[in-house]
Order: C-alpha cells, then structure tokens, then sequence
C-alpha cells in the first residue's frame, strides 16, 4: 500500500456516522417557558435507531396545536420527521450537528426550512424554527425547562 493510499484509508475510517446517540441530550420532558401548563414536549430515549417525540400546546385550559415527531438514523445521517396539529408530514436533513445543537433543514417553499435543538448550559432546552416566509426571514423560539415525566 503506498503512502497516499495509506493516508485515504486513515481517513475513510475516522469518519464518524452520525447516530442517534449523539442527540440523546433530547430525552425527557420539557414544559414551555411561561405557557399554560401542560404546554410540553416529551422526547423518549433512544433505542431502535430513533427517538420519539410528542408535543403539545395548551390556551384556555385548551390543546391547541399538537405534534408528532420522530429523529431517526438514515444511511450515515439523521432525519427529523414532524407530523404537526394534522398538517401533512415533513421531514428534514440532518444540516448539522454540535454536542448540544442539532440543526435539521428541509429546503421546501413551506415554512419552516430548519429545526434546531440546542441544550443550553444552564439545562433549559431551545427549539427553534426557522426560515423564509413571503420571501422574509422569519425565525420562532420555544425555550423550555426540563420537567419529571411523572406528573
């Protein structure tokens, strides 16, 4: 094997696929930030190749909006896949991937194009989305505090 052979096989092997391990930061409950309670999201823990995710949002002593999500493993990749409030399904590509920040996008014309996942020092959780709309940048926060699942 010559040296540049030898420098390719080295470096083929030290790419790391990403797994669905490297988000399990995500599990557990999260109560949104100054929402009416039961205004939650609820991620399980990994097993299988994916985790599981439920949310919903609560006004009036009234569930609003809700959503079904699920982060997979695909090939070498994630994939977030989000069935929000009975709207059709879509799924994002995993655009990248920090120890505590997960960015997915999704180039269609809907918004949003991007989720992003980010655990913050000091535990809270920030989802965000992100993205053009009517040809404006249009970026929503939802920070949450973790919670005990078993209330």
């Amino acid at each position: 094997m010559t040296a540049a052979g030898a420098a390719i096989l080295s470096v083929n092997t030290s790419w790391a696929a990403n797994s669905i391990q490297d988000v399990q930061w995500l599990q557990g409950c999260w109560q949104a930030a100054g929402a009416e309670a039961g205004s939650e999201e609820h991620w399980l823990a990994p097993a299988g190749g994916s985790m599981l995710g439920v949310g919903r949002t609560v006004r009036n002593s009234k569930t609003v909006a809700w959503e079904f999500m699920r982060i997979h493993e695909n090939a070498d990749s994630l994939v977030f896949t989000a069935l929000p409030s009975g709207k059709p399904e879509a799924s994002f590509q995993l655009l990248s991937l920090d120890k505590q920040r997960v960015v997915f996008e999704n180039p269609r014309p809907e918004f949003p194009q991007r989720v992003i996942y980010q655990l913050n020092a000091d535990g809270s959780l920030l989802a965000r989305i992100e993205g053009k709309m009517k040809d404006q940048e249009k970026g929503i926060d939802f920070p949450m505090q973790k919670i005990g699942c078993n209330k």
